[in-house]
Order: C-alpha cells, then structure tokens, then sequence
C-alpha cells in the first residue's frame, strides 16, 4: 500500500485546513467488528479498499494528535499530514490478530512522523539527533511550557525521570533556548540597530582590498599574455579560424568561413578543433614552466 494516499478524493489539510477538519470529523467511526472485519481483508486479502476505509475512519484521531504540537510555532496543515505517513503505515503493518486496536497500534507510527517532522523542521540547525536526545527534546519541551530557566532541583528531577545526566538536560534546555538567526538582515526590517547585528555585517568585504586587485590583475595580465604568445605559434589560417570563431565581437560561423576559405564547413570545424589542442597544450606547457 502506497503512503501517498489521499486522505478525501483531493482534498488535503493545505488547501482548506479548516474544511478538512469539518470533513475528517464527518466519516463515521467504525465499529470493533467493522475494523477487525477490515483489518482482515487487508491483512489477508490485500484489500486496498479495506486500507482506505481504515484510513479514512481515522483520520480525525490524527488531528487530534496534531493538535498537541501546536507550540512548535510548525504549520498545523504540515504536522497533519505528516501524522497521516504515519497513519498509512501503521495501517499497512497492522496485525488483526494481536487483539489490538488499531487506533493503539497507531498512535506510535503517527507520533513517530510528526517527532520526525518537528525535529527536521523546527530550528536550521538540528537540536537532537540520537534517539535518548528526542526523548529528552519532547520531554524538556513539554516541562519548558509550565517552568522558566529551571533550577538545580528541577534539572536534577528531569535528569532522573529521563535516566540522563544533569548536564545533558542543562545542555538541551540552551539549544530550546536558543534562536535561529538570518545571515542577512531582512530586507522588511527597518530596524537598522537589528539590521546591524546579522552575521553579514561581521564579515570583511575584500573585493576593494589592494593586495585583491592588485593580484586579480596580475593574473588577468598573465592570462592574457600567455594566450597571445599561444596564437603566435599558430599558423595564419587558424590563428585566424579562433579569432573569428571565439574572439571577435561579430563571430563568425563555421559556413563563413568555409566560404572565406574555399572548404567544407566540416574541413573548418577540424582546423578549429587541431588549433584549440595546440593552444591547451602550449597553455599548459607554459603554466609548467
């Protein structure tokens, strides 16, 4: 079973959230026979249209699990669908014959995507990566709604109900703390006190350093030079072809110089290509040197 399922025909949670919502809550719940009867098409049968009906007659249970990460400051449209991945997945591994119900079975695989989604997405810089540093992020994050900087004993109460060390909460609970910053300052924000603390503002700007210039037109000199010596070892008709074909402001095309020269435009193209091997070649000699 696919997990790109649509939820109701097209419409999604980013197209119109609230009648989504309206819509969600409109299909029926089913039943423990209803959902053990599907649960066995599904399971046994590969009935995908068994697949949908669990689907759908859960998808209300979804937003009400989406709901709850509201204080991420995330899209809502976004965790929804993210909990429906899960959803779908859940449906696609569940058992009829563990005596479970699916919305049990459920709640982690929905959970599960929307931890994936909020960590992804919620700062620039990844505030947890190991799997004991998720716990402890969800965990510290739901204490940080009810506590301001937490003190030595509530550090060391989350430390042992988390089984980590004091350190590692006080470590967690700065990232929480900390804030993404624009490398640039917004182009919106008149505030020009603000506008100077953007990281942009701390960097050197070397384009009109001396040393810069200085070394940008030696270089182009050089180039120069060594191209032009290149051309004088060429002999006139293909020193001629690259200047007409590469260097001239008008270029001229392969026919008219083959016109020019009383050959095939083919016979032009070879010449062109023997005179651009001989001058890498002298360039390359001459950056050897």
């Amino acid at each position: 079973m696919s997990t790109s399922l649509q939820p109701i025909g097209q419409l999604s949670p980013g197209h119109d959230l609230n009648g989504y919502i309206q819509a969600v809550n409109g299909i029926p719940v089913l039943t423990v026979d209803e959902e053990r009867e599907l649960a066995f098409r599904l399971h046994d049968e590969n009935d995908l249209e068994a697949a949908r009906r669990l689907v759908m007659s859960h998808l209300r249970f979804v937003v009400h699990i989406a709901r709850s990460y509201s204080g991420y400051g995330l899209p809502q449209a976004d965790l929804i669908q993210e909990g429906n991945v899960g959803l779908m997945k859940a449906v696609k591994r569940f058992d009829p014959n563990q005596g479970v119900r699916l919305v049990s079975f459920a709640v982690h695989w929905i959970k599960a995507e929307i931890h994936e989604f909020v960590l992804r997405n919620w700062r620039i810089v990844k505030v947890a990566t190991t799997k004991a540093q998720r716990k402890l992020f969800f965990n510290l994050r739901s204490a940080k709604k009810r506590l301001a900087w937490l003190n030595t004993d509530e550090v060391d109460a989350i430390a042992k109900d988390l089984d980590v060390k004091p350190e590692v909460v006080r470590e967690m609970e700065g990232r929480l703390s900390a804030f993404d910053a624009g490398f640039d300052a917004s182009p919106s924000d008149d505030d020009e006190q603000s506008s100077y603390q953007a990281p942009a503002q701390y960097l050197d700007d070397a384009r009109y350093d001396p040393a810069v210039q200085l070394e940008d037109s030696d270089w182009e000199a050089d180039s120069t030079r060594r191209l032009r010596d290149a051309l004088g070892g060429l002999d006139e008709r293909s020193r001629h072809i690259l200047q007409s074909r590469w260097l001239a402001e008008n270029k001229a095309t392969l026919h008219e110089l083959a016109d020019v020269y009383g050959v095939s435009a083919e016979r032009i193209r070879q010449l062109e290509k023997n005179a651009m091997k001989k001058i890498r070649q002298q360039l390359g000699e001459s950056l050897a040197a």
